[in-house]
């Protein structure tokens, strides 16, 4: 699952909050993240019937606009409207965080397997603890160090594993995947301050109306009007990755974190890549070897380790 743009834990329960983690925010963590690794497998079911990432993530958008043009309204009710420095600055994280990052997600699906995928993009709590060092100037404690190596590790195992089979398709494929991973975490450590301003919800919905935007023009930009008439299969399949895969899971973490908190959510959605390999072994045949198992299992132990630092 990939991170949220919400940081912060909810106020610590006072004596008249009832005790306890409440299962009902578990439970939407858990299943969201289920929900948005199930994006990967059905990216590749439709790469089956000759769609390329253009198209395939143009429908994808396309379906989705009105839900997340519902999301800014419904967010943005009574609130201030947004000046001219607000717009652009959704402008570019809507760029960064969800159109670049899906587009190169997309296409790196079409050479890889969708389990080393979702182990790439779990690496982004990494990635945004190296922009911090970076950028920053923040120094990483031993133990973050660690968990970064080990996490590195995990993807090494499964990658060096999927490249004896796919050859060169498999460091293309990792490359654009691992690029996408990094512009989401660009994303997430620039829209922290903006999250304070807009607000998480109203952010998010904003944000993803932009990549809509950027993502229907790139098609009529890159492919003939023709282009559109795909498998009906594609179609079905582009409406339940718009619904099922990335509306509905970004309402059910984000209500997680309202009941339970970000770090409890965060480390609920480490079931992300398990379910994805589960389900990329089930659905798509993708292979399931002992060399996926330990690579998964230090890419976990890492990102556990970051998130209990956190």
């Amino acid at each position: 699952m990939r991170s949220t743009t919400i940081a912060a834990d909810p106020p610590s329960a006072g004596a008249a909050q009832p005790r306890g983690v409440p299962w009902s925010g578990v439970a939407l963590a858990f299943f969201g993240s289920i929900a948005f690794s199930g994006k990967a497998i059905i990216v590749k079911l439709a790469y089956r019937y000759g769609v390329d990432a253009v198209t395939l993530i143009m429908y994808r958008m396309l379906f989705a606009l009105p839900l997340f043009l519902g999301i800014a309204w419904w967010a943005g009710r009574g609130r201030p409207r947004l000046a001219a420095r607000d717009w652009r600055m959704v402008a570019a994280l809507g760029f960064t965080g969800y159109y670049l990052a899906s587009f190169l997600d997309f296409a790196g699906l079409a050479y890889i397997t969708a389990g080393l995928e979702r182990l790439i993009l779990y690496l982004n709590p990494t990635l945004v603890l190296a922009i911090g060092v970076v950028v920053f100037r923040r120094r990483p404690s031993h133990r973050q160090l660690v968990a970064l190596a080990v996490s590195y590790c995990g993807v090494l195992v499964a990658f060096g594993h999927e490249v004896l089979f796919q050859g060169g398709g498999a460091v293309v494929g990792a490359a654009l995947v691992f690029a996408s991973a990094i512009s989401y975490a660009i994303y997430l450590v620039a829209s922290g301050e903006e999250v304070k301003r807009l607000g998480a919800l109203r952010l998010t919905g904003l944000a993803t109306t932009v990549a809509c935007f950027f993502c229907i023009a790139q098609f009529f930009l890159l492919r003939p009007v023709a282009a559109l008439a795909v498998a009906p299969e594609v179609i079905w399949l582009s409406l339940l990755n718009a619904t099922l895969c990335t509306f509905a899971p970004v309402l059910m973490v984000m209500m997680a974190i309202e009941r339970v908190g970000a770090t409890i959510a965060a480390q609920t959605g480490m079931v992300g890549p398990m379910s994805t390999i589960i389900m990329g072994i089930a659905i798509l045949g993708e292979p399931f070897t002992g060399w996926i198992v330990a690579g998964t299992v230090l890419v976990l132990a890492g990102i556990w380790s970051l998130a209990r630092r956190n």
